[in-house]
């Protein structure tokens, strides 16, 4: 099968739609078929032998004047597509989803002369160009991690003011997704959780749905032999996504007893962002291990053996690389039954405990207990790799998708033969 697999941003430190889009690419090659990665910057880091398509962006959100001017080609601004982007990032508005499937379209003809792709699959772009791609006769599947509404719904908890509620609606490019998803021929998620999000914020059923788990590589990701732990929790994600749930962790440690201690791996914490203002309101200094420095992931599968424990307080995930990372590399976890959590960690607590979401207290009283009881921990981080070994395989999710790719070419198929 020739694919093509958009990703509006493709690199693996962006986040989970990196990860995914590398992975899968990877999977596709090696089962034999013709994958072509389009991306926009920051580029993926694809396995050899794998073609990648830029779609160039000039990177102006969140860019301060004079300095989104000081470029090569400062004239490349005044491009009608560049120039909106601009503008539009002025007021807040994120542009990457639309001005990526934009720029695809004005491509796609040359693209698709040359490559004859059977199927597109978009990685949670639902972009506007994604209809026109479309309108050429070519099938358009894409894969929703879970509806940004829920991200919203998050920043909207922390502060409900009416201004921020303008600047987040103006964030997100909620409007165009919601338009754009119901119209492309399948919708792909990675968790029954965000199945039933899903329908709840774009109104297409379930039953319409396919849901193919992502996988976790347990060559790269698994246990360090020799190495010490340097503190008794992890935290792996960006403290700034109010949905992480970081804030109620901060508050759980508060409430242990002193010697127990937690690392938190975040490139990107800010001076003045949450964990820095919690850690100064609970009196926390001397408790907190902050790994600020971006990691390779080598670097990072060392620090998934830095603790004894990782903790996963999200109020929601679509699916959660750092649960299934941390359990491939032999760590129990502690995670919130929120998203698709429970679906991670298996609720039998055999390789993991869940707890109620939003309760320090009760994440607390898990963490003691769970501390507490060395034998235990050690046989719940052995069950939490052997879950991840068998339940969550790249190799699985890549010939999942091609079911769902082949089952929606011959529906194509039928109703071209009956029109």
């Amino acid at each position: 099968m020739r694919i093509a697999l958009l990703t509006y941003r493709g690199n693996m430190y962006c986040g989970g739609q990196g990860v995914y889009a590398a992975y899968l690419a990877r999977e596709w090659q090696r089962a034999g078929h013709d994958v072509h990665v389009i991306a926009g910057p920051p580029l993926p880091e694809l396995a050899p032998g794998i073609p990648l398509h830029e779609i160039p962006n000039l990177n102006v959100f969140g860019v301060e004047h004079p300095e989104w001017a000081r470029r090569a080609n400062p004239f490349a601004l005044l491009h009608p597509v560049n120039l909106w982007e601009l503008g539009v990032s002025r007021f807040g508005v994120f542009p990457e989803m639309q001005s990526f499937g934009l720029r695809l379209l004005r491509r796609w003809k040359r693209l698709q002369e040359r490559h004859r792709f059977d199927v597109v699959f978009d990685n949670q772009s639902l972009s506007w160009g994604l209809l026109g791609i479309r309108a050429t006769g070519i099938p358009v599947i894409s894969v929703i991690h879970h509806p940004l509404h829920i991200d919203r719904e998050a920043d909207f908890a922390i502060d409900p003011s009416l201004r921020k509620k303008i600047k987040r609606t103006l964030y997100f490019p909620l409007f165009m997704q919601q338009r754009v998803a119901p119209r492309l021929d399948r919708i792909v998620t990675v968790s029954e959780a965000s199945r039933r999000e899903i329908e709840r914020y774009f109104g297409i059923p379930e039953k319409d749905i396919a849901v193919v788990y992502n996988g976790t590589d347990t060559d790269l990701f698994r246990p360090t032999p020799g190495r010490r732990p340097e503190a008794d929790l992890l935290f792996v994600g960006r403290t700034e996504d109010r949905k992480k749930g970081v804030a109620t962790l901060l508050d759980a440690l508060a409430l242990l007893p002193r010697d127990v201690s937690l690392k938190i791996v975040d490139g990107r914490i800010p001076d003045d962002g949450l964990v820095m203002r919690a850690i100064r309101r609970l009196g926390l200094h001397d408790r907190v291990i902050l790994q600020r420095r971006m990691l390779s992931l080598p670097e990072l599968v060392r620090e998934y053996s830095t603790a004894r424990v990782a903790v996963v307080p999200s109020f929601f995930e679509g699916f959660g690389f750092p649960a299934s990372e941390a359990m491939a590399c032999g760590l129990p976890v502690i995670a919130n039954a929120a998203g698709a959590l429970p679906e991670v960690l298996g609720s039998d607590g055999v390789a993991g405990r869940l707890v109620p979401p939003r309760n320090p207290r009760a994440l607390a009283r898990v963490i003691a207990a769970v501390l507490a009881d060395p034998a235990q921990l050690a046989r719940m981080g052995r069950a939490a790799r052997l879950r991840v070994e068998r339940t969550f395989r790249w190799c699985d999710a890549a010939a999942g998708l091609i079911d769902v790719f082949e089952e929606t070419l011959r529906a194509a198929h039928r109703r071209s033969r009956s029109a």
